[in-house]
């Protein structure tokens, strides 16, 4: 692949990442280091651009975007987290009331909060499960441990919620849903194995477009024959006709839009993972740092 590397103020706001365990944020050539100490993972934006949730240590975290008054919301074991669009409110997955993956919603601001269910629907009203262990750090290949990443995403206008798993999971053996948050009904996005599918894989780490016209994920299928293989791949899907197409390369993962013409994504580069700014429409690369996990900034005007 053929790599540009970035100036300083290449983009309109910052990229938060990590590497080491520690949340760094740049615009371009520039770097500056949020946390120490390690243990930080999927840093995620509010959209007024003044806070970034994290998780540390397994567990929701907020601070400011310069690092500082970091707090947490929950012991509670939690997965990536996503902002409401008034960034009142952060979702994130944890265990739900049927043994699965579930999402909640927990207040941004104030003391002792507690969280509220969004999905399953059916746990909704009821007693929330025991807090469990924070459960130790995924290890393995980069594959096994995508596949149980249980990042969720808010829709700029608030209505929906993306997340792994769902209603989805009694038909299929891994699957990727859309939640509407006010009735919680679910769509199934992505789907592998079970329910005649013969197939396995993955759909994990959506991300919505600001204008929410598109949600991207990262994928990885085994296909009945090698030629169905899909390594880890980056998807764009259309929610309005259910398109789908693949974006940026093979091991292209997590990305995060800009807007509607680039967004950045974990590539990788020498080896090792980097940031990467990639053109949506010409598949244009442009190195930042050495990292995983963006998560871009909005700018407010």
């Amino acid at each position: 692949m053929t790599y540009g590397r970035a100036a300083n103020g290449a983009l309109p706001g910052l990229v938060a990442y990590v590497r080491g365990g520690d949340i760094y944020v740049s615009r371009g050539a520039a770097e500056t280091r949020l946390t120490t100490g390690g243990g930080y993972a999927r840093p995620r934006w509010s959209p007024d651009g003044r806070q970034l949730a994290v998780l540390r240590n397994g567990q929701l975290w907020t601070m400011r975007a310069d690092g500082g008054a970091k707090r947490r919301l929950t012991t509670r074991p939690a997965a990536g987290p996503s902002w409401s669009p008034d960034s009142k409110w952060l979702a994130f997955s944890s265990l739900s009331c049927t043994g699965g993956p579930g999402v909640y919603r927990i207040a941004a601001t104030g003391t002792a909060a507690t969280p509220e269910v969004l999905f399953p629907r059916d746990c909704r009203g009821q007693d929330l499960p025991v807090e469990q262990p924070v459960a130790p750090k995924q290890s393995g290949s980069l594959t096994d441990r995508l596949r149980v990443d249980d990042a969720v995403a808010w829709s700029p206008d608030g209505s929906r919620v993306a997340f792994r798993g769902g209603d989805c999971d009694s038909v299929y053996d891994a699957c990727l849903s859309i939640g509407t948050v006010t009735t919680g009904g679910e769509k199934t996005v992505a789907a592998y194995g079970g329910g005649s599918l013969e197939t396995s894989g993955f759909a994990v780490v959506p991300n919505w477009r600001p204008d929410g016209a598109r949600l991207t994920f990262t994928a990885y299928q085994k296909g009945e024959t090698t030629a169905d293989d899909q390594p880890v791949h980056q998807v764009e899907y259309d929610p309005a006709t259910g398109a789908k197409r693949t974006v940026g390369g093979i091991m292209d993962r997590e990305m995060a839009y800009v807007d509607a013409n680039r967004g950045v994504l974990t590539g990788q580069h020498a080896g090792g993972s980097w940031i990467v700014v990639l053109g949506l429409a010409d598949g244009s690369r442009t190195l930042l740092h050495a990292g995983s996990q963006p998560s871009v900034q909005p700018v407010t005007r």
